[in-house]
């Protein structure tokens, strides 16, 4: 899928940083507003965004916020909805998180509560249809996994393209069936 080996090993080495934070928070059952705070700082820092100028929090869709928008340039690449980490993801909470890209004709989302991490792909057809394209647990992940890795490396700075991104959805259509 193309994402640089710099961007990899950062992914990586961040990730085995980011596990015992999880897991810590995890214990403690922390709130939504404290795993956003985290996710945050795992888009910077794991992905490779400047937490300053690209990642945007409570970013305004029609009256409602989607909890974080990553920005480059005039560009949304796409919106994350975040969940407590103690909570489960539900169907209501995809639900959400895809309205909200619908209603801001962004084609990604990610749900996540931390530890959990799905990418959507948004399907504008009537009715809207949502796509799973990937789904992690972030506590168990294996970091010697590389596919898990590329995947998540897709949502990167460096590794998201439109195209990265359509490669990953069509793989993941061709697998599942």
């Amino acid at each position: 899928m193309g994402v640089p080996k710099r961007a990899i090993t950062r992914i990586i080495s961040e990730l085995k940083r980011y596990q015992p934070i999880l897991a810590d928070a995890k214990r403690r059952d922390i709130s939504e507003s404290d795993t956003v705070v985290i996710v945050g700082d795992m888009l910077s820092d794991v992905l490779g965004y400047n937490k300053y100028q690209e990642i945007t929090s409570e970013f305004s869709i029609r009256g409602t916020y989607v909890d974080l928008a990553i920005k480059v340039g005039n560009d949304i690449r796409f919106l994350v909805e975040v969940k407590a980490i103690g909570c489960e993801l539900k169907d209501n909470h995809v639900k959400q998180a895809i309205d909200y890209g619908a209603n801001q004709g962004i084609e990604w989302a990610l749900l996540t509560n931390g530890l959990q991490w799905r990418i959507y792909q948004i399907l504008f057809k009537k009715p809207i249809e949502k796509n799973l394209v990937f789904e992690a647990d972030l506590s168990t992940l294996n970091l010697r996994d590389s596919d898990a890795i590329e995947c998540i490396g897709t949502l990167s700075r460096e590794g998201f393209t439109q195209s990265s991104m359509d490669a990953l959805a069509e793989q993941k259509l061709a697998t599942n069936k």
